[in-house]
């Protein structure tokens, strides 16, 4: 799962631009959309779930309330990645990222 959580900060790093940052810089439960923890915004989310799509080959469902718990933290994301892998499921019920989020109101499948 270790490696896992690397791969991830990685990803969102060069993804997101994240350019000042490095995977140690990325504690794995601090928060990614909270000013108190990375501070990602909904256009970030939706970055992360393209991301999740592209290098892990999962659908994220756009309209599901755990989008919250599931983009919560590096360790969240891990977590949903690994038992999506383990069940052999493509598709995920998460969503666009955390209640900021919510506000773009697209209800599309990422």
């Amino acid at each position: 799962m270790d490696s896992l959580k690397l791969e991830l900060k990685q990803l969102l790093i060069d993804a997101l631009d994240l350019e000042d940052m490095a995977p140690a810089d990325i504690d794995d439960d601090a928060p990614l959309f909270e000013s108190d923890g990375i501070g990602l915004d909904s256009i970030d989310a939706l970055e992360i779930g393209i991301v999740l799509r592209k290098h892990y080959g999962l659908t994220i469902a756009a309209n599901d309330e755990r989008t919250h718990q599931h983009f919560r933290s590096i360790s969240t994301l891990a977590t949903m990645i690994a038992a999506a892998q383990a069940d052999g499921s493509a598709t995920v019920v998460a969503a666009k990222g955390a209640d900021a989020a919510r506000d773009t109101g697209t209800g599309e499948t990422l």
